[in-house]
């Protein structure tokens, strides 16, 4: 059953470019769609919603990208494995959620910074740390935290629109803090009626987590779908740090969504 507790809307973003349709703009789906433009939250914002997103090299124009097919991953279907479970249950962690989002997105570009060298290295650029912490401003871009006491040791940020979430990026620095990060994700985005989450490109690590293929003009259909719906408000549980071990109780999370817990928060 759909929580009541909707988010108010965000503001209207309006887009001073016209960006093209992907299925007319890249008839053969190799993804490229547009360059140029600004990471401007309207610009941004208005990309996501039409299924593109930025990537590009440093020093390079920006290029907005639709890929044929389309990863995400069902939230409703997502069974952490056994491992997984047990680690968060013994290991003594707290997860939050946009407690410390200019950390996460810091740690997620030390992590490209670190990889092989390759055209997705240097994406997360210091234009694109100040473009996403921007939306962060606005209550479009969020971030999940893991903590072993107070060391930050995993996460992950995206955007959150309507009953859309668009994964960007995530780290760890301790094993299985990344995978737990994405474990607190699929809970949130489960008990928030998502029906899915944007992985934008498959790669290995996400595939084993359970995420899956869709055709490109299958995506987008379902993307308008989900735009149109309201988008449950986080903010009862945003800003504190909670113990993960108690996830794993799947009504736990229904309860942290709720306008109760919502109204004792502001009643502190």
């Amino acid at each position: 059953m759909p929580l009541p507790n909707h988010h108010p809307l965000q503001r209207p973003f309006v887009c001073r470019y016209q960006f093209p349709d992907p299925m007319a703009a890249d008839p053969d789906g190799e993804g490229l769609i547009a360059l140029g433009g600004d990471l401007a939250a309207d610009t941004l914002v208005c990309a996501y919603r039409q299924g593109m997103f930025p990537w590009f090299n440093e020093g390079e124009p920006i290029a907005w990208w639709s890929p044929d097919p389309r990863c995400i991953i069902y939230p409703s279907d997502f069974c952490a494995s056994k491992t997984l479970k047990r680690r968060i249950k013994n290991a003594g962690w707290t997860f939050s959620l946009n407690l410390a989002f200019a950390k996460v997105i810091a740690a997620c570009a030390d992590t490209r910074a670190y990889a092989q060298a390759s055209a997705s290295a240097t994406w997360i650029s210091p234009a694109m740390i100040e473009a996403y912490t921007a939306l962060h401003a606005e209550q479009v871009a969020y971030s999940v935290e893991i903590w072993d006491d107070d060391e930050l040791i995993g996460g992950l940020y995206g955007l959150k629109l309507g009953q859309a979430f668009f994964g960007e990026s995530m780290f760890h620095r301790v094993t299985d803090a990344s995978k737990a990060a994405f474990f607190v994700l699929m809970q949130l985005c489960a008990h928030s009626q998502f029906a899915w989450v944007d992985c934008q490109l498959p790669n290995p690590h996400l595939l084993r987590l359970g995420a899956s293929i869709l055709p490109r003009a299958e995506f987008l259909d379902k993307l308008a779908q989900q735009l149109s719906l309201p988008s449950i408000d986080w903010s009862s549980i945003c800003g504190q740090k909670l113990p993960l071990n108690q996830l794993l109780n799947e009504d736990l999370m229904t309860y942290y969504l709720s306008p109760t817990a919502l109204q004792l928060r502001k009643s502190r």
